[in-house]
This record gives C-alpha cells, structure tokens and sequence, in this order.
C-alpha cells in the first residue's frame, strides 16, 4: 500500500468522564470491534485497535469498501453488525473464527457494516495533523456517496442533543457518547478524547468462584447470578478486579459457603441439551475451548455491583464490585431491579443501517 498513512496504526482512544463536557463534538458510542480501514485502490485492509488485521474475518467489508470508499483513504470507525434487536456484539465476536468457510457463511447470514467517524488520509493527503473539525467535515464529503455497508455516523455540537442521545440511543444497543474537542489532532493510542457510559448498580447473588489463575489459595472471579421468573438461577456474569491480598481473604471467607454441584442450580454437567447449557451459563459466549470449572457456593450470599449495560441476559462486559449486601434476601435478586432502555431503531440513528 502506498498511503499517507500506512498500516498499522493503533486507534486514538477515549478517557471515562462521568459527565458530558461542553464544548465538543459529540456521537454515539458505537458497540462493536474498533477498526482503521486502509483502502489504496483494491487493496483494503482492516486493523484493529491491537494493530493485528482483522481482513479475513469481514471479507463483506473488503468488498463494500472498494465499491463504496474514495480509491484511496484511511478511515476510522467500529464494525458492527445490525439487527432488528439492535447492535448483536454476539455476532461480531462469532466471526473471529479459523475457518474461512464459516466466516464466509456467517458474512452472508449476518453482514458487518463500517461505522466511520475519523479521517486520516484521502488521496495524497495526511489529515492526522489537523484539527478535528477539519476531519469530520472531509469525511462527510469524502463519504457522501458511500452504500449500504460504509456508514458516517451522526454528529453534534449541541450539548442537548448530545445528552439526548445519550438516553435514546441506548434502546438500539449503543452504550454511550463520545465527546471530541474540536481542534484535537489525531493522536493514535493517546486518550485524548472523551466517553460518557452508562452506570448502574445490581444486587446479585454470588453462586461460584473461579480459582485464580497463580493456583494459590486465591479466588479468580466471582460468579453473579439473578433470579428469572421461573424461579431459575441465571449466569450473568462476573466479578474480576480484585487486589492480590481481598483475593485470598475473598478464598477463606467463601469456604463455608462450599457445597457440593449435587443440588447446586448450575449443575450444567447434568444438562445434555446444549440450549439449556448455553441459558444457564454453562458455556463460553466467546471461546469454546475456555475452561469453566468452578467451584460451586451455596447461594446465600448478595453483592452489589456496578455494569454499564445487558446483552441479552448477562452483563456485557465484566462487573465491578461496589458493597456487599447482607441485608438482601438472595431470592429478591431478580431481573425486575434492572433498568431497561427504551426501544430504539438502529435507522433512525443512522438512515440505510438496518439487517
């Protein structure tokens, strides 16, 4: 390739903020996989924010970006795919498979779209060193013609609109804002921008503990669960960060609690229907080969914790520990306590973006 601004190049990244600051440019906090996208005539290729290419596993998008994109560009954006539902990470994270065969079929079951919001480069010309504001206004003329897979996402210096959005656009499963001060130059790896998430507590009930992985006396995780209606225990997620020292007190703490998967609510070794495995979190949403022993806890004991949003049925990303509770009774632990977003259409947020 010869580009202003050859591959690889590690995104520029974002620092939490717990409030929306004034003064900015503001969008959508897009959930997906981050990706720069270096076209230079046929050749297209996509990165990731570890640098490590990610071509093989959207080949849709390789062949979107040289029918939709300036002959030469370097854009930057997320990779997501739309549902009906709205945002399915599931789906994204099922495409980073060895076979080229299933990558192939699952393009063409579910198909990926490029939501752009930065440039880099286009034709002759290195954008990085200029301001934002320079680069957002190129990149909406730049895409101006693009189809249906390459997408620029919406915009705002309106801080209302910005807070707005912050509120609606979760219904359609994006999980926040991002602000950009608008004479900022694109700084690859520098958090130099800014993320407004969503912050909410849970009371769940603690049902298992991984060991830690130095197999000493220490706990890994802690398994979460909440109740459904039907009076099952669900998964939905853990709880990771914890100091070396709550780790092993975490351990001797917990052994009183530790029964035996005989009458425990995720015996998922009795379970031969792998519906019912994957329900109960019995499986790996994203590695097959992951081990997920466990030891079992009598479900007696409620922590609070802090997550940003729900995928499906579980946390979508890892929880934080916040208190525990040892006022709640483990069985008030159930879905109801969780807020739910109102509904919302990805083609209302971006017109064309929809399965």
């Amino acid at each position: 390739m010869q580009l202003p601004v050859s591959p690889p190049v590690r995104p520029m990244l974002a620092r939490s903020v717990a409030e929306i600051p004034p003064d900015a440019s503001y969008e959508p906090k897009w959930d997906g996989f981050r990706s720069i996208c270096f076209r230079d005539g046929d050749e297209v290729e996509l990165g990731s924010r570890n640098e490590r290419p990610m071509t093989r596993y959207f080949p849709e998008l390789v062949e979107a970006a040289r029918a939709e994109l300036p002959d030469r560009c370097v854009v930057d954006g997320e990779i997501v795919i739309a549902t009906e539902r709205g945002l399915d990470f599931e789906a994204l994270q099922l495409r980073l498979h060895p076979a080229a065969s299933r990558v192939r079929m699952l393009a063409g079951k579910t198909p990926a779209s490029f939501i752009a919001f930065d440039l880099l480069a286009l034709g002759d010309d290195d954008y990085t060193a200029r301001p934002f504001s320079e680069r957002r206004a190129a990149l909406v003329d730049a895409l101006a013609g693009a189809g249906a897979s390459f997408h620029v996402t919406p915009a705002t210096t309106d801080m209302d609109t910005a807070q707005r959005w912050f509120h609606e656009f979760e219904g359609a499963g994006l999980d926040g804002v991002i602000a950009k001060p608008l004479e900022v130059t694109y700084q690859p790896d520098k958090r130099v921008m800014y993320k407004i998430k969503h912050a909410r507590t849970a009371d769940c009930v603690v049902a298992g503990y991984r060991v830690h992985k130095s197999g000493e006396d220490a706990v890994g995780s802690l398994m979460l669960g909440l109740y459904r209606d039907d009076g099952e225990l669900a998964s939905v997620g853990v709880i990771g960060a914890f100091p070396m020292a709550r780790r092993r007190d975490l351990f001797t703490e917990l052994q009183p609690l530790v029964t035996s998967f005989e009458n425990h609510p995720w015996n998922w070794g009795a379970h031969v229907d792998p519906e019912i495995v994957r329900r109960y979190g019995g499986g790996s949403r994203w590695n097959a080969g992951k081990d997920l022993s466990f030891v079992p806890l009598r479900p007696e004991r409620v922590v609070e914790v802090r997550y940003d949003h729900m995928e499906g049925d579980r946390f979508r990303h890892t929880a934080q520990f916040n208190r525990w509770r040892p006022d709640r009774d483990p069985r008030s632990c159930t879905y109801a306590q969780l807020e739910q977003p109102v509904s919302f259409r990805l083609g209302d947020i971006v017109p064309g973006l929809s399965p």
